[in-house]
């Protein structure tokens, strides 16, 4: 097999769904045995009962597309950045994580936008 210059690696990246990436990212994992997680440190002391009170980090569901199935699509298109394919696919999956480990404040945020739009979602 030729080997690739990161040349040619950074290239293929730039020009890569979100999508391709996801799926890149999980055949690497599976490949070598590895998480992409970053590790997570834990910091003892009085803040620890405020921090269990509300999640530092929450995902995004879409549950049900809704009525409005094309403003759907556009406000998926605005959050992840998607093509408008990549876009329509990911709605049509619902239900289907739209946004994993992000802060609680802009998941609410992002919640509001796709509820607007006629979305059912869940924030966990």
């Amino acid at each position: 097999m030729a080997k690739l210059t990161h040349e040619e690696i950074l290239a293929y990246l730039e020009e890569a769904t979100i999508l391709e990436l996801n799926d890149l990212v999980k055949a690497i994992e599976e490949k070598f045995d590895v998480t992409a997680a970053a590790p997570v440190m834990v910091a003892g002391g009085a803040d620890e009962s405020a921090e269990d009170a509300a999640p530092a980090n929450v995902t995004v569901t879409l549950t049900e597309i809704g009525p409005t199935k094309v403003k759907v699509i556009k406000v998926v298109r605005e959050i992840t950045g998607l093509g408008l394919v990549d876009a329509k696919g990911l709605v049509d999956k619902a239900p289907v994580e739209i946004k994993k480990d992000i802060p609680a404040e802009e998941g609410q945020k992002i919640k509001e936008q796709l509820e607007e739009a006629g979305a059912v979602v869940e924030v966990k």
